[in-house]
C-alpha cells in the first residue's frame, strides 16, 4: 500500500459524497487510502479491494509468526533435526 498523501488523501465526507466516483478511481489508480474525516476528525478509510486483501493476509501471516513465537517461547517446539524424523517416520508408515 502506498502511504497516504496528505494534501490528497484526506477529504471530508460532504466533498467524498459530492465526488464519490472520482475518489473511488482515484483509490484505484493511485492504490493509496483516503481518509474521510466529518467535523475535522477522521472517521473512515476507503481502501481498494486488492489492497486491503494483502493486509489482511500480512495480518494473518504476524499473527501466525507471533502464535509460534509463543509456543517456542513455551516450549513446545522441535527442532529441525525431530520435524523431519517425525515426517520420515509418518512417510515410512503409510507407505
Amino acid at each position: 500500500m502506498s502511504r497516504i498523501r496528505f494534501d490528497q488523501d484526506i477529504q471530508p465526507l460532504s466533498e467524498f459524497r459530492a465526488g464519490v466516483a472520482s475518489y473511488i478511481k482515484q483509490i484505484n489508480e493511485t492504490r493509496r487510502p483516503l481518509v474521510i474525516t466529518q467535523r475535522g476528525k477522521g472517521v473512515a478509510v476507503v481502501l481498494d479491494v486488492a489492497e486491503y486483501e494483502a493486509m489482511q493476509e500480512k495480518i494473518e501471516l504476524l499473527e501466525e509468526i507471533n502464535k509460534a513465537d509463543v509456543q517456542l517461547s513455551s516450549g513446545l517446539g522441535m527442532d529441525s533435526k525431530a520435524v523431519r524424523a517425525k515426517l520420515l517416520s509418518r512417510f515410512k508408515n503409510e507407505g
